[in-house]
């Protein structure tokens, strides 16, 4: 079943990639020939800008038939992050048009050169505003339909070159009623569009491939799925592993009762894996086990001692897997610290004064990153 949904969403892709060449080197083709004929510089660059849409493209296609590569000895979990490189290739695209017609259109207003527009050359400019409307929102739409960011970044730019098109019109139709030429500094807000874009694009990107926080929402329903299991007690540290669009492994710590045995914490780490890969897609590939103390009195009032210490200091947000040994004497547990103090830091103050409430007890305290 996952295997045709990757099949149908490759299709998409390609299928709206394609859409997208056809159209943009028609409209490339129709709008460099007007600005040849009318020698009209913004309307040059706009071509230009079409033709770059076609390539990204074309990148677009090849990054996704390569993602869908199956997995292998070097890569065992697949190839599906090249999408986020193919997505990083089309905002290189997008900059290197921005600069290109930025530096073009410095040059043409140095050295001013009038245009000569017709009314066939009005209306394929606008015709053209038209068709890049319709094609950005139909790119757009099917890329949040695949979840593909490189479609969404198409889509995008495609809606931006309806604007910069829009504008490359009116500067035309100003200049055909007033003889002003308006077109080399609409070629410069052009420019400064396109580079825009492609920045964001960029930083859009780079967040998919350094990691981004949990997703709230995914996050929030695998702990639900983990939480309505009677014998879990907390479902911890989750960290999504992303490994392209819709690829994710997981790892999650469980608190279980000390009453568990191995054969029992087996059964139900497979049955919660399986519903959590079913509901959600996710593969939960690592399950760690926090034991909490369910035989006498004393661990408990330690804990509550031990939570409230903690909880005093803002940047302390959660303590977990929280376990003391009265007979041998040693307290251990994790704490969530926030990105307002460095881990050593937090940890030391909690040594302190968590050793000066127990000073009998031998402690281990890790820190847990806030991953959301």
């Amino acid at each position: 079943m996952q295997i045709d949904g990757t099949e149908n969403r490759n299709r998409v892709i390609v299928r709206t990639s394609i859409v997208g060449i056809v159209t943009n080197i028609v409209l490339s083709a129709f709008k460099a020939a007007v600005g040849f004929i009318s020698g009209s510089i913004a309307v040059t660059l706009d071509a230009v800008n079409n033709l770059s849409d076609a390539l990204s493209s074309v990148i677009t296609i090849v990054g996704a038939k390569l993602s869908n590569k199956s997995p292998d000895k070097k890569h065992p979990l697949g190839y599906g992050r090249i999408e986020y490189l193919s997505a990083m290739v089309v905002a290189a695209i997008v900059l290197y048009a921005g600069g290109t017609s930025a530096v073009e259109s410095v040059k043409k207003i140095i050295h001013p050169e009038e245009a000569d527009y017709s009314t066939v050359s009005l209306v394929i400019i606008a015709s053209a505003v038209i068709v890049k409307v319709v094609l950005g929102k139909y790119v757009k739409r099917q890329g949040e339909r695949v979840n593909s960011g490189a479609l969404v970044a198409s889509g995008a730019d495609a809606l931006f070159d309806a604007i910069l098109s829009l504008s490359v019109l009116a500067s035309a139709i100003v200049f055909v009623t007033t003889g002003v030429s308006l077109e080399a500094y609409v070629g410069i807000v052009i420019s400064i569009f396109i580079i825009k874009a492609g920045v964001g694009m960029l930083i859009d990107t780079l967040d998919d491939i350094l990691g981004r926080r949990n997703d709230v929402d995914t996050a929030k329903r695998i702990k639900q799925i983990l939480n309505e299991d009677e014998a879990v007690r907390g479902a911890y540290d989750l960290l999504l592993h992303n490994y392209g669009p819709d690829k994710f492994y997981a790892s999650v710590h469980l608190e279980l009762p000390d009453t568990m045995t191995v054969e029992e914490v087996d059964t139900l780490t497979r049955k919660l894996q399986n519903r959590v890969h079913k509901e959600t897609g996710v593969i939960l590939a690592g399950v760690g086990v926090y034991s909490y103390n369910t035989k006498n009195d004393e661990a408990a009032e330690i804990r509550n001692k031990v939570l409230q210490l903690v909880k005093a200091h803002p940047w302390a947000l959660q303590m977990h897997g929280f376990y003391v040994d009265t007979v041998e004497h040693a307290i251990r547990f994790d704490v969530v610290l926030n990105f307002e103090i460095a881990a050593e830091e937090g940890l030391e103050i909690l040594y302190k004064e968590i050793g000066a409430a127990f000073p009998g007890y031998d402690l281990h305290i890790a820190p847990d990153v806030d991953a959301g």
